[in-house]
C-alpha cells in the first residue's frame, strides 16, 4: 500500500469517525434516560437549586448543537469529557478499562484464527465427511447463538455445575492488585476468552474451508496432482499459502464482530473491560463516555480493516504490482 492508498484511508477514517460521533450524539441525547436523574438518583433530596448547578456544571442546560461543537473541539484536542459514572476523565477511563479487554480480546482473536484456520484446512481436505459435516453444523450453530447465551452456557456448566472456574470478574475476590499473582488473573480470562473464541471462530473455519474447497479445483492443483505430488506436498506447497491471505484478511475484518462480542461477554462474566463500562454509562445516561466509547470503538475497527488492507498488500504481490501501475 502507497502513501496515496493510506492517506485516502486516513482521509475516509477522519469522516467515519465525524460520523460515528454525529450519529451517537444523537443516539444518546435521545435516548429516554436524563443523565441528571442518573447522576443525583431517583430519590435525592437535593435542592432544584442545587440540580441546576450540578446541570449547568455538566452542560446539560445547552442546544444540543452547541453540546455537540463544544464537545468536538475538546476532543479535537483530546479532552473528551469527564464521566458522569466515574467521575474521572474519559480518556482515563478508556485507557483503564481497555488494558483489561485487549487482553481478552487478543487471547479469543489468536485462538480463533489459529483454530479456525486449522479446522477449515481439515474439513476442506475431508470435504464431505463425517468431520467436516459436524464442524459444518457446528459452526453455523455458533453463529446463530447469541453471545450472551453462549457466555451463560459455560457459566452454568463450567462455573456453576462444575465449579471448574470462577464465576465471574478478572481476579478473587479479596485480593489487593498487587496480591493478584498471574496465573489467577489467566484462570479468570478462560471462561471469557473461550465465550469470544466460540463466538468468532465459526467464520474463519468455513471461509477457509470454502476458498480451499474452490483453490482443490482450480487447474493448477490438477496439474500439480498430475505430477505425482501427494496430500502434504499440495497442502505445503500451494495451499496454505493461497488460503492464509483470505483467511487472515476475514479475521482482521471481523474486529467490529470481536468488539461487540467482548462487550456482552463481559457483562456476562462481570469483567470490568469496555463492555461494563458501556452498560454502566448507557445506564446512567453518561453521554461523555458513551461517546468517547463510540469513537474508540470506530477507530479501533477501523484500525483492524485498515491493517488488513496493508496485510494484503504485503503479502500478496500481485496488489502492489496492480498499485504501481
Amino acid at each position: 500500500m502507497n502513501g496515496k492508498k493510506i492517506f485516502t484511508e486516513l482521509l475516509r477514517m477522519v469522516c467515519l469517525l465525524a460520523a460515528v460521533s454525529l450519529v451517537a450524539f444523537l443516539l444518546i441525547t435521545n435516548a429516554p434516560i436524563d443523565p441528571l436523574v442518573s447522576y443525583v438518583g431517583t430519590n435525592s433530596t437535593l435542592s432544584p437549586e442545587a440540580k441546576e448547578e450540578i446541570a449547568e456544571y455538566w452542560g446539560l442546560k445547552e442546544s444540543l448543537p452547541k453540546r455537540f461543537l463544544t464537545w468536538a473541539g475538546h476532543a479535537l484536542q483530546g479532552d473528551l469529557g469527564t464521566s458522569i459514572t466515574y467521575k474521572k476523565p474519559v480518556a482515563q477511563v478508556i485507557g483503564e478499562r481497555f488494558s483489561y479487554s485487549f487482553v481478552l480480546m487478543l487471547a479469543a482473536w489468536i485462538l480463533s484464527s489459529f483454530l479456525g484456520f486449522f479446522l477449515g484446512i481439515v474439513c476442506g481436505l475431508y470435504q464431505e465427511g463425517i468431520f467436516d459435516r459436524c464442524i459444518k453444523v457446528f459452526c453455523l450453530i455458533l453463529k446463530s447463538a447469541p453471545t450472551f447465551w453462549i457466555g451463560l452456557l459455560l457459566l452454568s456448566l463450567f462455573a456453576v455445575k462444575l465449579g471448574w472456574f470462577p464465576i465471574g470478574m478478572a481476579a478473587p475476590i479479596g485480593k489487593l492488585s498487587s496480591e493478584v499473582a498471574l496465573g489467577d488473573r489467566i484462570y479468570h480470562l478462560i471462561l471469557p476468552v473461550l465465550t469470544l473464541t466460540l463466538v468468532s471462530i465459526s467464520e474463519t473455519t468455513l471461509y477457509t474451508r470454502q476458498k480451499l474447497v474452490e483453490i482443490l479445483s482450480s487447474d493448477f492443483i490438477l496439474y500439480a496432482r498430475a505430477r505425482g505430488e501427494n496430500r502434504r506436498q499440495l497442502v505445503f506447497r500451494h495451499i496454505l499459502k493461497n488460503v492464509a491471505l483470505p483467511a487472515i484478511t476475514v479475521q482482521f475484518s471481523s474486529f467490529s464482530e470481536l468488539f461487540g462480542g467482548m462487550a456482552l461477554a463481559e457483562n456476562v462474566f462481570a469483567y470490568p473491560g469496555i463492555g461494563t463500562a458501556i452498560t454502566a454509562a448507557a445506564l446512567n445516561g453518561d453521554v461523555p463516555l458513551l461517546l468517547g466509547i463510540a469513537v474508540f470503538s470506530g477507530l479501533f475497527v477501523f484500525s483492524g480493516n485498515l491493517i488488513a488492507n496493508i496485510l494484503y498488500g504485503v503479502l500478496d504481490p500481485r496488489i502492489r504490482e496492480g498499485e504501481a501501475l
